[in-house]
């Protein structure tokens, strides 16, 4: 039996190298499919993990109050709503008025993305982000001291020359040394560095290691443009108040604002787990068009498969009426045409595997994402290609072995 299967195996590999051409054009046909499906989940898997690995460490009991709704966008020929900026008043009248209980609200602005900073003889390109907040915002951004503190509320009250920096930032200044208690640059002004930050990565091309976070006062101090736009951000420790205090947030904040009851907002509200949700959402529009797109090419390939399988059958007339004579059975000259089958589309599903993978981690390393091997798109690959062989196969295979032996005998 094993023989027969192994003697089987080799014919079929004969009969593909034989007339590799075709074989070759039918792989592709398939690998194009199963590249279009693994390709695109994989890279949709990239923006999922990615995108809500960031949200999702802001935990899902924190809410922000901003400018604009993440989701803000116009309908064809409407008029963008401009809201005003989120100024200094704001954010000092809502700590002064919102008092919900077990909350804490983080206040933050950036006050550049392209400074440079200097320590000793070392400096950075002008690329780092520098962000002025309260004591607050390290833990409601999910961020976590890798070395040192964080600074807190006396030191942000007295505009006090303390800093705390991203990961990079280490690496790039202080080399293999310790940063803490260090004094760098921003600007002239000098800081002590207390805290340096666990590593976040990046996010459209965004470095969240390129970073220095100082106290909100100093920072105003220094950056002192009349149109910064500032940002809250309200940590909930008790989740099953996060909507009351979200409700009561918004209150307080169309109070701010001065809005009467009719009035829409003028300012965006964004949960950290609605952003997820939403995110998931759109991964989830785009795996289906993955899914739709690759049927499709799947069909053609499948029939292009059955196809080329035919005009094996036809060519190998003869062939087969010679292995009739000597006694070869229905079954198997059937298991032969049909292990060619398998054997070509499973070529095209490991090809369009390869394919589709290098296509993800492409994408990944283009938008500084983090890949993530598509485990579950390998799978209904394998699954597939296989269906496609034996749904392409089974007629080939069955004409093959109904063949009469003597027809097949004169067969020119």
């Amino acid at each position: 039996m094993f023989s027969l299967v192994r003697e089987n195996i080799r014919i079929a590999f004969d009969s593909i190298r034989g007339q590799l051409l075709r074989t070759i054009l039918t792989v592709l046909i398939i690998a194009i499919g199963i590249t279009a499906l693994v390709g695109i989940l994989s890279a949709v898997s990239a923006l999922e993990t990615t995108i809500s690995s960031d949200f999702s460490s802001m935990g899902a009991n924190t809410f922000n109050i901003q400018r604009y709704e993440f989701t803000a966008r116009r309908q064809a020929g409407e008029r963008q709503k401009v809201n005003p900026i989120i100024s200094y008043q704001n954010i000092r009248d809502f700590e002064d008025q919102y008092k919900y209980p077990f909350t804490k609200t983080s206040v933050s602005f950036t006050g550049t993305s392209i400074a440079e900073v200097k320590f000793e003889n070392e400096k950075t390109d002008p690329e780092v982000t520098v962000i002025g907040a309260n004591e607050n915002f390290i833990q409601n951004s999910g961020l976590k001291v890798d070395q040192g503190r964080e600074f807190n509320a006396l030191e942000v009250d007295n505009n006090s020359n303390v800093c705390i920096i991203g990961s990079d930032l280490v690496k790039a200044l202080f080399k293999e040394d310790n940063p803490i208690d260090k004094t760098i640059s921003i600007r002239g002004f000098k800081f002590k560095v207390i805290g340096a930050l666990e590593s976040k990565g990046s996010t459209f091309g965004n470095n969240q290691d390129l970073r220095v976070i100082m106290p909100l006062q100093k920072a105003r101090s220094i950056f002192t443009n009349s149109n910064i736009n500032y940002a809250l951000s309200i940590m909930v420790e008790k989740k099953e108040l996060l909507d009351q205090a979200q409700d009561d947030a918004i209150i307080t904040f169309r109070n701010i604002r001065g809005l009467n009851p009719i009035e829409d907002n003028n300012f965006g509200m964004e949960r950290s787990d609605d952003l997820i949700n939403r995110i998931g959402a759109i991964t989830g529009v785009l795996s289906t068009a993955a899914w739709i797109i690759s049927i499709i090419t799947i069909l053609g390939s499948s029939i292009a498969l059955m196809n080329i399988m035919l005009v094996s059958v036809s060519e190998r007339t003869r062939e087969i009426g010679v292995r009739k004579a000597l006694g070869a059975k229905q079954s198997t000259i059937a298991f032969q045409f049909f292990i060619e089958t398998i054997i070509i589309g499973q070529l095209g599903g490991i090809l369009g595997m390869i394919l589709g993978i290098l296509i993800g981690i492409g994408f990944a390393s283009a938008v500084d994402f983090q890949f993530t091997m598509p485990w579950s798109a390998m799978i209904w690959a394998s699954v597939i290609t296989f269906i496609v062989a034996i749904i392409s196969g089974s007629y080939p295979a069955s004409k093959a072995s109904k063949l009469d032996p003597i027809e097949s005998l004169r067969y020119e």
